[in-house]
């Protein structure tokens, strides 16, 4: 008998032990709050139970009934695929002493939830559910802000069982935390601000790019600061930012913006490199293949939200994923080939390109939500977009630089980087306009290198160039910053000296120059001398139309002999004579109104200056 009954309470041990795990399943301790550290964040996927519904079928009301025997201790870095259709639920009993004044925040840190549906009891025991997620207008949040958050309604010393259920569509490990109030708004601001100086820096730059496009009236800087700005919107959806401050009560595109703003920025990265490197100067097909794909992003971005989401999200992966790896193969080409601004790109999209990975790896489950994988791409945007910059102002740089030679071409020589000769020309028309006015007198002097033919035809052409520098060089150690000094001829350059001067002054310095040709330089193999024939006129002496003036000179350097002993010469000045007024004369014929006995006390009139010939 007493063996009956020892197997009996075996039997009766064993079987409420069976049936102990599933009460205490069913009825967990509830976790007191206020005994948690006030300013800590922690992870309360850990603290409660989870339930996976990989249906979706499950209500609340079923979850209720079933009373949580489906439930297991939560894993932070579990990773749940839900797909289209799954829910995770989520079960936490908690708990404030009456001595607690502190109130607390269940926050889902994830600015790109879908949804998530926190269910709370009320003072009257009734359900209440609140939602909240990427998927609905932020006005509509119960809390709003960069990602779902919640008050937990908890009486002081009453157990309150919180339940939530979460829609995804991408794999994630959905952290949750519980914060108290001031934790949570300690943490606000710090995201804010870090985030306000990010954002803040991307629209200076775009300022100033803005700036910088008007100042040089360079459409490079306005490309920039288009890129610029989708970038930022794309990094603000990305954050939650965007949907918090800038658009908190749209909702017709649903969670589509952070998406569409993505496939915009990818491909305006690619356009913008595509510009940047000049891609087209070497790779011509490889530059359209890239401007198609850039292009395509603005119509993928349009077609995106009428994809079907698991579809759309594939292509914004491998889409953005592609857009970063093609501006990383440009940059790489172009540094290799020697290009500083290829080396500039190519820096500024390493760490994008890794961000990126980090990025989609999280996207599709094989990285756990944290915040290196959340705000990676946000870090590396903030360090492309100044890098970016540099490059473009090294661009920039390169291309005014060209634009300047070119426009140099049209005013200086190419070779001796004088005064072109139809800028002499005109220069030389407002010397003479100036001297009718004012009589500012002026020197008109050209200065033919007479051995240029021979030195040419004896030691070649890089020698002869290299004669008319070097008479350059002692021109301008003889002139002043104010006179004009232009190469009008193939070996001969034009002068034009203003102020008081005089024959002696210009005959001077046509002596010092012919004998500073005659020295040949020291060191200078083969040693060339350079002969000087010099042709002069001040406009004091004669004055004339400027193309008389220089046909006049021309006339005078083309006379001289190759070894002629004067090698200084002036044209001769306007010859004057007395003109002669017979009292039958014409002028004071019958239309000069004079009788012609008083045509004897006229006096003689002013001499009248006449041009003589050369």
């Amino acid at each position: 008998m007493r063996c009956l009954l020892r197997a009996a309470l075996a039997c009766l041990v064993l079987l409420l032990g069976s049936a102990l795990p599933g009460a205490f399943a069913a009825q967990p301790a509830p976790l007191a709050v206020d005994q948690l550290p006030p300013a800590a964040q922690l992870e309360a996927t850990e603290l409660g139970r989870v339930w996976l519904d990989p249906a979706g079928t499950a209500t609340f009301e079923q979850v209720l009934r079933r009373g949580g025997m489906d439930f297991t201790p939560g894993q932070p870095d579990r990773i749940h695929a839900l797909g289209e259709r799954g829910q995770l639920w989520m079960h936490w009993r908690l708990v404030r002493n009456r001595d607690d004044a502190e109130s607390w925040e269940l926050v889902f840190p994830m600015p790109t939830l879908d949804a998530v549906t926190v269910y709370q009891q009320n003072d009257k025991g009734q359900w209440i559910a609140r939602t909240a997620g990427d998927s609905l207008a932020v006005s509509a949040w119960p809390a709003p802000g960069r990602y779902p958050h919640f008050r937990l309604d908890l009486p002081p010393g009453q157990v309150r069982d919180v339940y939530a259920r979460i829609q995804h569509l991408t794999p994630a490990n959905f952290p949750v935390e519980l914060l108290s109030d001031t934790a949570y708004d300690d943490r606000i601001q710090v995201e804010y601000l870090g985030l306000g100086m990010a954002f803040g820096a991307l629209l200076l730059l775009v300022a100033a790019c803005v700036a910088q496009a008007r100042l040089y009236r360079d459409s490079v800087y306005a490309w920039y600061a288009a890129y610029a700005v989708i970038t930022s919107l794309c990094v603000a959806a990305y954050t939650g930012a965007a949907a918090h401050l800038l658009w908190p009560r749209f909702a017709l595109l649903g969670d589509a913006p952070q998406s569409m703003l993505a496939l915009l920025a990818g491909g305006a990265a690619m356009l913008f490199v595509r510009n940047l490197i000049g891609l087209a100067g070497r790779y011509r097909l490889q530059d359209q293949l890239v401007r198609a794909a850039g292009l395509a992003g603005i119509v993928l971005a349009v077609a995106y939200p009428f994809m079907a989401k698991p579809a759309g999200v594939a292509m914004v992966g491998v889409y953005v994923a592609g857009a970063t790896f093609v501006n990383l193969w440009v940059a790489w080409a172009a540094w290799r080939r020697g290009d500083v601004v290829g080396a500039w790109v190519l820096a500024a999209f390493v760490p994008l390109c890794l961000a990126v990975v980090i990025t989609m790896m999280r996207v599709f489950g094989w990285l756990p939500v944290f915040f290196a994988t959340q705000y990676a791409v946000v870090v590396a945007m903030a360090i492309e977009v100044p890098l970016l910059l540099v490059a473009l102002t090294i661009r920039s740089r390169e291309r005014h630089g060209a634009q300047i030679r070119e426009l140099a071409l049209s005013t200086q020589d190419a070779l001796t980087g004088l005064l072109a000769a139809h800028l002499f020309h005109d220069r030389l028309q407002q010397v003479v306009a100036r001297y009718r006015r004012h009589r500012d007198n002026s020197a008109i002097v050209f200065i033919d290198l007479v051995n240029y033919p021979a030195i040419k035809a004896r030691f070649g052409t890089a020698v002869a160039e290299q004669s008319l520098l070097r008479s350059v060089i002692k021109l301008r150690r003889l002139l002043r910053d104010a006179d004009t000094v232009s190469r009008i001829g193939e070996a001969r350059f034009g002068l034009i000296l203003e102020g008081e001067l005089s024959r002696i002054a210009v005959t001077e310095r046509a002596a010092r120059l012919i004998a500073a040709g005659l020295m040949p330089l020291k060191g200078l193999k083969p040693e060339v001398t350079l002969q000087f024939h010099i042709g002069a006129v001040l406009l004091e002496e004669r004055t004339a139309e400027p193309e008389d003036l220089m046909d006049a000179l021309n006339d005078l350097l083309a006379g001289m002999s190759p070894r002629t002993r004067r090698p200084i010469r002036f044209l001769d000045p306007e010859h004057t004579r007395p003109v002669s007024l017979e009292p039958d004369s014409s002028i004071l014929g019958s239309d000069s109104g004079l009788p012609a006995a008083a045509a004897e006390s006229v006096p003689a009139a002013a001499p009248v200056r006449t041009a003589s010939v050369p």
